[in-house]
């Protein structure tokens, strides 16, 4: 993998930049579309690629159950098995960590949107999995068997599947953990970003992930820790606290820290609204799910907003999802169309309002890569 920044912005962090990898280039900022079981959910491949999509990210915790990494290296490893010929990221497992522990628990996202709840104590353990010193262990949600994942498993199963660039094992703690809660996990976490390190055997580029919470110092000691380490480019995981405007704070607090001349990765964040803050911040590549989640649930992206398209009044309405959209299903398609897919239940309604949102989210990045070109940004 090679990073070259082209352009930095006079007016914020903002930068250009090209990241090379053996399955093409990405320019950058850029959004990196959920492929989790190496599909992005309704689309073929070929779709994605018509959507805009340079690059995917893959879930190593979800193929490590089905169908195992094993089955994938065998099918000449993860871009030949799903015919995805370019770049491709897979996270380290280190969010389900989170998501089938506490964030299962309490019901809670990234960012802590329910208030009152109580603290996450140093030495509690979430329900269905058990966090250890060496890694965790979970229950399988396809089959109720034990299974293990520490950093040394995490590398394995990432080599095995063959993605451009994978990530470090990590605990991405839940937003209501106290202080002496996140820095014991922060200390395991810089523990098992070493031991990746040590047991990566691949010619892949090996991202660490930046940790700590909410609160500046730990979040300044992880950046530094992980910076002084030799990965290959930096993802910023984790909680984000209680508010978006916090979020900014802390990619400020991470990215003082980071050395300049390696790309950033921001996990998991990436609604509409946040993406020119966070590009404005310094990140140059972004994962989300919120394009594709949310066509499943009938909602399209436009510039003028959200579209539920469940609702009856756009049986009526023969316009575009989007009519400064050049999609091809802007060009061809009626939302009275789409909404009466949707009530009689047909899936093809949730392939055309996942690719018209995936185009919307990369066009709306390719938009800001222009303003940054012009200097507007």
């Amino acid at each position: 993998m090679d990073f070259k920044i082209l352009k930095k912005s006079k007016r914020s962090k903002a930068r250009l930049g090209i990241l090379k990898t053996s399955h093409g280039e990405i320019e950058t900022p850029s959004f990196v579309p959920v492929a989790t079981q190496a599909v992005v959910k309704t689309l073929t491949s070929e779709e994605a690629k018509a959507a805009g999509c340079q690059i995917l990210i893959s879930n190593t915790f979800h193929l490590h159950l089905k169908p195992g990494e094993k089955l994938v290296k065998a099918g000449g490893s993860i871009h030949k098995f799903m015919n995805w010929d370019r770049p491709l990221m897979t996270d380290s497992g280190g969010f389900q960590v989170f998501s089938l522990g506490f964030g299962k628990d309490l019901g809670i996202g990234k960012i802590l949107k329910t208030k009152g709840l109580e603290k996450v104590l140093l030495g509690q353990q979430p329900q269905n999995i058990k966090i250890t010193d060496n890694g965790v262990w979970f229950r399988s949600p396809v089959n109720g068997e034990k299974l293990f994942i520490g950093p040394k498993e995490s590398i394995k199963i990432q080599e095995a599947l063959g993605a451009d660039i994978i990530f470090a094992f990590d605990e991405c703690t839940p937003p209501n953990a106290n202080y002496e809660y996140t820095k014991k996990s922060l200390e395991k976490t810089h523990r098992w970003a070493t031991e990746c390190l040590k047991n990566k055997k691949s010619q892949q580029a090996l991202f660490g992930i930046v940790q700590g919470g909410k609160f500046k110092d730990l979040r300044i000691e992880s950046a530094k820790f992980i910076a002084n380490l030799p990965f290959d480019g930096f993802g910023i995981g984790g909680e984000f606290g209680d508010s978006k405007n916090l979020m900014i704070k802390m990619i400020d607090w991470v990215i003082k820290e980071l050395s300049e001349n390696k790309p950033r990765h921001l996990l998991g964040i990436g609604h509409p609204e946040d993406i020119l803050k966070i590009i404005k911040s310094g990140i140059d590549t972004f994962d989300c799910v919120m394009p594709t989640h949310y066509a499943r649930h009938g909602v399209a992206f436009t510039e003028k907003g959200r579209l539920n398209m469940n609702k009856s009044a756009f049986l009526k309405d023969k316009n575009p999802l989007d009519k400064k959209c050049g999609c091809d299903v802007c060009q061809n398609y009626s939302r009275n169309y789409i909404t009466h897919l949707l009530k009689a239940k047909e899936i093809t309604a949730l392939r055309l309002l996942t690719f018209h949102n995936l185009y919307f989210f990369n066009s709306l990045v390719e938009k800001i890569r222009e303003k940054i070109k012009r200097g507007e940004i």
